[in-house]
């Protein structure tokens, strides 16, 4: 993360990754919004992404885009 924010100076970082990368920056304290991708395929497991995160977060949606192919949500972490 300190790299990270040397490169971005004072613009947005974006984090790509599973379950359990967007766990360990939300358990920091690090997020303050983030989108997730929903595609209606199923590959028959997955990884819960709020299972193993601070009991203590709170999520609020912010934006939900729908399609056919895909809906994008977009959340804020509320502090």
């Amino acid at each position: 993360m300190q790299r990270a924010r040397k490169a971005a100076g004072n613009r947005d970082i974006r984090i790509a990754g599973g379950a359990n990368v967007i766990q360990q920056y939300l358990n920091a304290g690090f997020v303050d919004e983030f989108t997730i991708h929903y595609s209606p395929v199923f590959f028959g497991h997955g990884s819960p992404l709020f299972s193993a995160t601070s009991l203590g977060l709170k999520v609020k949606i912010k934006e939900a885009v729908a399609s056919k192919e895909v809906t994008h949500v977009t959340f804020v972490v509320e502090k």
